[in-house]
């Protein structure tokens, strides 16, 4: 990659000679030059170049000190590393450069074949450090779009060695629609869609980490919740309802003055399910997900559920009656059961 320096010094034939020097390395695009005569001028080029790498800077030079100059870079452009080159390279001057944040100090009369070693070493350090800010600028945005919980898994040692490894877990899935979105949505404009839907998620999302849960997917108007651990369905089920408190509480208005009132249906299933990578390890595409007839009969829970409703069968109303109301809901037919399976709503 091309290295870019900024030279700043008041010396009108410094140009010429690291032109004359590293003119080969320029023509190469290894280098490329730009100048300032002092450090108020060097000052506004850090600032209109943000690819800029290094600055050679003088100490001496009217307008602006160098030594100045070093005490406003780290402001101006932290990532740019400067190397001071000046005649004045006593003791005093080095360590004053040095405590202000120089990276290196070169004397005059410079000796090109060490400044280029210098330049060349201050450029690794400089892309070394963009390198880092990348990365966790890409965790970052990364963390937007992975839920934390599968960010440690995929942090394990290893990990990546075995990305098509699956491993069979004791979880409880809940699936929470917002009812009667996609109706909205074909009269709403869309930045009006977005924005509810994204304040509904927001809402629904809080009450699921809460309970320890982690999002697995959003899906058009609906969202995927995944708990695992110590009481995970009774976390899951504390979410759900939650969730649903949280929703209905909702008032908005609509562009044609209506209010609207929204609501979720919620489905809730738990017992072993598959945890792992779906997807192409070839194109390196892929979904940290559970897959199962445990997660498939929770999202038809959901769709048999009616607005407001929090759906279980009667095996977990079994488990966890003693702990929350439930009312009987009835036998409904599954999709791809052969038997109608009996459920229940919880209440509180």
């Amino acid at each position: 990659m091309k290295t870019k320096i900024l030279v700043v010094d008041d010396e009108a034939d410094l140009e010429l000679l690291i032109k004359q020097k590293f003119r080969r390395k320029i023509r190469e695009n290894v280098y490329e030059f730009l100048f300032a005569s002092n450090g108020q001028e060097a000052l506004t080029r850090v600032h209109d170049t943000p690819d800029l790498d290094i600055v050679l800077s003088d100490i001496n030079m009217p307008v602006m000190d160098g030594l100045t100059l070093l005490s406003k870079m780290s402001e101006a452009n932290p990532v740019v590393k400067t190397v001071m080159v000046s005649a004045y390279g006593d003791m005093e001057n080095i360590r004053t450069a040095m405590n202000r944040g120089a990276f290196d100090f070169v004397t005059k009369p410079v000796d090109f074949t060490d400044l280029e070693l210098t330049m060349d070493k201050t450029a690794s350090h400089v892309q070394q450090t963009r390198e880092t800010l990348r990365a966790i600028q890409e965790n970052n945005i990364l963390k937007m779009y992975v839920d934390e919980t599968v960010l440690n898994v995929m942090g394990q040692p290893g990990f990546e060695n075995k990305l098509m490894v699956s491993e069979t877990v004791d979880a409880t899935v809940v699936f929470m629609d917002i009812c009667g979105f996609t109706a909205l949505s074909e009269v709403l404009p869309p930045a009006n869609v977005v924005g509810l839907l994204n304040k509904y998620f927001d809402q629904m999302v809080q009450e699921v980490i809460a309970q320890g849960g982690y999002i697995d997917k959003f899906m058009g108007d609906a969202v995927m919740a995944v708990f695992r651990g110590d009481y995970h369905l009774d976390r899951a089920i504390d979410a759900a309802l939650s969730v649903r408190t949280v929703i209905q509480a909702n008032e908005d208005t609509l562009p044609d003055g209506k209010p609207y009132r929204p609501q979720v249906s919620i489905g809730i299933n738990t017992g072993e399910m598959v945890s792992g990578n779906i997807g192409s390890a070839s194109l390196k595409r892929l979904d940290y997900t559970v897959i199962g007839d445990n997660v498939n009969v929770s999202q038809r829970l959901q769709s048999a559920a009616k607005p407001g409703q929090i759906i279980i069968t009667e095996a977990i109303y079994e488990q966890v009656k003693e702990s929350f109301q439930c009312n009987p809901v009835g036998e409904a037919t599954l999709k791809n059961k052969s038997l109608p399976v009996m459920t229940y709503e919880v209440v509180a």
